[in-house]
């Protein structure tokens, strides 16, 4: 959530840089609703002063014993009228509250313009895909050859965009996130957490999914009790673990790092990628999330996209890195690295980390906040967060990358140690 103070006073400006976003700030009515909110509360002001002027004078001809029946009608008044000033102030500063939740944060300078992914920006890459000697399959393909990936069993189960994995390219998926998660421990400092997979509507605002996202979400509704949702990263309840909180300097900073199931609805987005593993409802991932000091945050952000990059660097995975654009920049971030992975079965670099510094608007929305020793006061703090990575693309990639001329695939080294002797699917 952006500061309100900042938006009221700056509302032409931030509304300017909003448009890289393809976000138009509704102007007017902000403006509209300010003056309102300035008047109404010089009214309220005033009567608070004139009831209290009031009580003072009541208190006095009480005491001298005079006759305080019109003093007391005059009070009765002024309350009943301050009571309908604080109430209509109350609501038009919702209102405002209401059309903040649906901004989205200010892009970083640095981001460029755009309108989708087709005009991201390439930053570096790493790797040269491999030359095949023979046509390569997709992953699709050789889980089907050897057995491992079973689509129509999971639709039968629960419907499409499910899987059923099994043997050894279950196993593979396994050793893939102990593998991930070891090494951001192990090698990056990372901190490791076991969060909820089902998280209330509080959670979700924090880290800026509702009010704008729900339909991409699977809700659980109860009956005399809130509702709950299906998380659709371990950002969310892995985040909100400082909302409502003071963090003391010495605890900072906090990096964290969850492996869990992610939950998706993907509503809007039929027809695209309805074959295998690269969209799913249900999918794994292995999520780093930072809670820092904001002039430490941009620093952090580069660290956090290397980390990740770490993994497929030992995988030896060639992938890109780009910025994503105005357009294609998601709601809370104000700037975002994805690091696309090269699938031979496809032809092209596909997404498998998003990496992103928040900056304090996931911040302002949950009220978490940092002690600043020089000034003793709390202060609210950045929030970052990435993959590291995707699990089941990661799968999808080292299907495709280390596939043979027979559809056999060859264990990548760094996960002979996690796949009980097995060297080849």
């Amino acid at each position: 959530m952006l500061d309100a103070k900042h938006v009221r006073s700056s509302t032409e400006e931030i509304a300017e840089k909003l448009l890289i976003k393809q976000f138009t700030l509704d102007v007017a009515r902000i403006q509209e609703l300010e003056s309102r909110r300035k008047e109404i509360q010089v009214k309220t002001q005033q009567l608070q002063n004139d009831r209290k002027v009031g009580s003072r004078k009541f208190g006095k001809l009480k005491a001298s014993g005079g006759d305080i029946t019109a003093l007391k009608a005059e009070m009765d008044r002024l309350g009943d009228e301050l009571k309908a000033s604080e109430e209509l102030l109350n609501q038009v500063q919702n209102e405002l509250n209401e059309i903040l939740l649906q901004v989205p944060n200010i892009p970083h300078g640095s981001v460029p313009a755009g309108a989708d992914e087709d005009d991201n920006v390439e930053v570096r890459r790493w790797g040269t895909p491999r030359e095949f000697d023979f046509e390569p399959q997709d992953h699709v393909a050789l889980g089907e050859l050897n057995g491992g990936l079973d689509f129509e069993t999971a639709a039968k189960l629960s419907g499409a965009r499910f899987s059923v994995m099994k043997g050894k390219i279950a196993r593979l998926h396994r050793a893939l996130a102990q593998f991930m998660i070891n090494t951001h421990i192990e090698e990056h400092g990372y901190e490791e957490i076991y969060v909820p997979y089902l998280v209330n509507a509080d959670s979700l605002r924090g880290t800026g999914q509702l009010p704008k996202f729900e339909d991409e979400l699977f809700k659980v509704e109860r009956e005399d009790q809130s509702d709950l949702y299906l998380i659709p990263t371990a950002e969310v309840p892995v985040t909100n673990i400082v909302r409502d909180r003071i963090i003391e300097d010495a605890e900072m900073p906090l990096n964290y790092v969850c492996h869990s199931p992610c939950f998706r609805s993907e509503a809007g987005s039929y027809g695209r990628d309805v074959r295998g593993l690269i969209r799913q409802h249900q999918f794994d991932k292995v999520e780093m999330v930072h809670a820092v000091r904001p002039h430490e945050s941009w620093d952090v952000f580069e660290k956090l996209v290397s980390n990740a990059e770490a993994i497929l660097q030992k995988l030896n995975l060639p992938y890109r890195v780009v910025t994503l654009c105005g357009g294609d920049l998601g709601f809370s971030a104000a700037k975002t690295y994805d690091i696309e992975v090269w699938l031979p079965g496809q032809q092209k670099y596909r997404e498998i980390s998003s990496c992103s510094n928040m900056t304090d608007f996931q911040a302002r929305r949950m009220m978490a906040r940092w002690r600043n020793p020089e000034s003793s006061k709390p202060e609210l703090l950045h929030t970052l967060n990435g993959s590291g990575l995707a699990v089941g693309r990661a799968m999808v990639a080292v299907m495709e990358n280390y596939q043979d001329e027979f559809g056999r695939i060859k264990v990548p080294e760094v996960l002979l140690p996690y796949m009980g002797g097995i060297t080849e699917i």
